[in-house]
């Protein structure tokens, strides 16, 4: 009898492992789908994701900040400077944004060239036809996947990240 016993118990290992096998290919599956759609919708509108981008950077876009209209003072609580809401003149430190790109992780993200960076999860920062602005409102706001660096980052930063992404890609 013993060996029957034993029979049965490695076809429930086996079962077991099988088992694991499929949840783990499940993960993996769901796992690569998330950032396929993640992906899309950070897009930079030169694949499908184009008229989210696009909607979401208008002023009663879906992120709900008056940013775009012009003002920072209005919707980041506390923030006199001009750096990190609306306003056409840019100006953040694109020197010391390159350090910033790589001390909050932005790499871990985004491909950008003259950062060495070769993230897949969001939109190529080399070939995005953001404004300088527009970047400052997506970093601060997050959009899409991309969470909300408002909290992590100064207004200073931001706008100094926003400056040196801009400034590389055009030159």
């Amino acid at each position: 009898m013993p060996p029957a016993g034993r029979s049965r118990r490695r076809s429930n290992d086996a079962a077991a492992e099988a088992g694991i096998v499929i949840v783990a290919l499940a993960l993996m599956v769901a796992a690569a789908a998330a950032g396929f759609v993640v992906g899309r919708e950070t897009a930079d509108g030169s694949g499908g994701g184009g008229e989210t981008a696009a909607e979401s950077t208008e002023p009663g876009g879906d992120q709900g900040t008056d940013t775009a209209t012009g003002g920072g003072e209005t919707e980041t609580g506390g923030g006199e400077t001009d750096t990190g809401g609306g306003g056409s003149g840019g100006g953040g430190d694109a020197a010391a944004g390159k350090e910033i790109f790589a001390s909050a992780g932005c790499a871990s993200c985004h491909t950008f060239e003259d950062a060495g960076a070769s993230g897949n999860i969001g939109p190529n920062l080399d070939q995005t036809g953001l404004s300088e602005d527009e970047i400052a409102q997506t970093v601060t706001n997050g959009r899409g996947g991309m969470p909300s660096f408002k909290d992590r980052l100064s207004e200073d930063e931001i706008a100094a990240v926003a400056a040196y992404v801009a400034g590389s890609k055009s030159g």
